[in-house]
């Protein structure tokens, strides 16, 4: 112990100034009491019309950024009905053809302006047709989920096969331009 003594009186003593030329931050550090009043900010902003103002703008980009990311086909965009790769495969075979019950709502406009004519039977000529159409489109999407099931089954297994049939013949049925997730392949262009 005496020689720890000895050899303590023989060095020199430091000084504060030394440590903050060596590794100092160049101001004290600050107390407890300090930093806990930095971090204090109210619960409820002071400008609340400024923070509604900024989180309504925030929420329309993130609604634009869905929305677009919808229409593009990205898959953490889609709604659930939508995702998958079964379900990719059918939006492609579908748009890649042309479907009878793509008409179907230009033949319903049609309908109703041959409605509008005073003459019974250009009206009854107008229903049957519509009925005739009708008819036909809804044998289109039948064969339409027939093929798709079973191409479905062949790509991905018959366990993979799931409601294809009902979701096929839904986007069949629409207009192209109408149709969400927007078209991704041309006419013609069927999935491998």
């Amino acid at each position: 112990m005496a020689k720890a003594s000895s050899s303590d009186s023989n060095s020199t003593p430091e000084t504060p100034a030394d440590h903050e030329s060596v590794a100092g931050k160049g101001r004290p550090t600050p107390t407890r009491k300090e930093r806990e009043a930095a971090n204090q900010r109210p619960l409820v902003s002071d400008d609340r019309k400024q923070a509604r103002r900024q989180a309504r703008t925030q929420m329309q980009a993130e609604r634009e950024r869905a929305r677009v990311g919808m229409a593009n086909g990205e898959e953490k965009y889609l709604p659930v009905r939508d995702r998958g790769p079964q379900k990719r495969y059918v939006r492609d075979y579908v748009d890649a053809r042309f479907s009878v019950g793509e008409l179907l709502v230009p033949a319903m406009f049609v309908v109703i302006i041959l409605t509008l004519f005073p003459q019974p039977e250009v009206q009854v000529f107008g229903l049957f047709a519509l009925w005739g159409f009708f008819i036909v489109a809804t044998i289109d999407a039948i064969l339409l989920g027939l093929r798709l099931r079973r191409k479905i089954a062949e790509k991905f297994g018959e366990s993979r096969v799931e409601k294809v049939r009902w979701y096929a013949a839904m986007r069949s049925l629409q207009l192209r331009i109408m149709r969400l997730p927007k078209p991704q392949v041309k006419r013609g262009q069927f999935p491998s």
